[in-house]
């Protein structure tokens, strides 16, 4: 005997729809509320470096009476804060791209499974270090006795010291990306490239890395975004406090973009609450924002453009 099958009896019980459909609210509503957030992040930004764009007097901001970075003289000169983060970030990538590259390929292509449970740990362990910690680190150690052995006339306190600690700080993220990466390449190319006598390092150079590229310059490009937004770092091992001339310097003190938006945060007599002073820290902010966002966006592109899919 046949039994028909009407298209009601295949929809289901009215309680679990009714169920399904609260769970879809509640994760529409979180999504909905993270762009919400960042629409008014964004907007109590824009409102207040609009504002300090009209007040400001643009000759202290970008012209020759751009000196440096003095809030409480109304001084903006915001290319002090530009070339000391460039420095910073240039630095840091110089420590944390080749570290956190070699890194990733000894335990993607060389590494045993047990060495790999241990090593993998100890660079989740680095990356759980609090900034704070490591600017203290920049500050007390790398300052003294490593900037300092190899520039004797380094001050105390220097950029290059920062952008070690920021470059420190960073491998751990360079490593982990990069290594997703190389995990990502099918092992059929290695065991391609071993079956036409390719030695080990011929085939992690040769065929590994250019098949993961678009997952090492998503690695690259994370970084660099990383090392532009740190701020503990920079604003202890820097060197300087809430002022800085302009410097092209590495091995002077400098305020970096993250630097100068805490120090102006954190307000003094002079600068607190309002004025074109309390305003350039959101305009900072805007610039920032503006940086982070354009790398992302280069980002997914590139790694669109360079990813291959097996």
């Amino acid at each position: 005997m046949t039994t028909s099958v009407e298209v009601s009896d295949l929809r289901g019980s009215p309680a679990r729809h009714r169920k399904e459909a609260r769970v879809a609210f509640v994760f529409r509503s979180a999504a909905l509320v993270s762009i919400l957030i960042s629409v008014l992040i964004v907007g109590s930004l824009a409102v207040e470096a609009l504002a300090f764009v009209v007040d400001v007097d643009w000759s202290k901001v970008w012209g020759e009476d751009a000196i440096g970075w003095f809030p409480r003289r109304n001084v903006f000169g915001i290319l002090t804060l530009v070339s000391a983060t460039l420095i910073v970030t240039a630095i840091a990538m110089v420590v944390a791209l080749p570290l956190g590259l070699a890194a990733a390929i000894y335990l993607s292509e060389y590494a045993s499974p047990r060495v790999r449970k241990i090593l993998k740990p100890a660079l989740e362990i680095l990356a759980g270090i609090p900034s704070v910690v490591l600017g203290f680190f920049a500050l007390r150690f790398l300052a003294p006795q490593v900037v300092g052995r190899v520039f004797a006339d380094a001050a105390p306190a220097n950029l290059a010291a920062a952008g070690i600690g920021v470059g420190i700080l960073a491998i751990p993220l360079v490593a982990s990306i990069s290594e997703d990466g190389l995990g990502a390449v099918p092992d059929s190319l290695r065991e391609a490239s071993a079956g036409l006598g390719a030695r080990k390092l011929t085939t992690t150079t040769r065929v590994v890395l250019p098949a993961a590229l678009s997952g090492l310059i998503a690695a690259f490009i994370v970084a660099v975004s990383r090392a532009i937004g740190e701020t503990m770092v920079v604003f202890i091992a820097g060197g300087a406090a809430d002022s800085a001339l302009q410097n092209f310097n590495p091995i002077e003190p400098g305020l970096t973009m993250t630097a100068a938006m805490a120090s102006v945060a954190s307000g003094t007599d002079n600068v607190a609450g309002e004025g074109p002073a309390f305003q350039s820290l959101f305009f900072v902010g805007i610039l920032l924002f503006a940086v982070t966002l354009i790398l992302n966006v280069l980002a997914n592109k590139v790694v669109n453009k360079y990813r291959q899919e097996y």
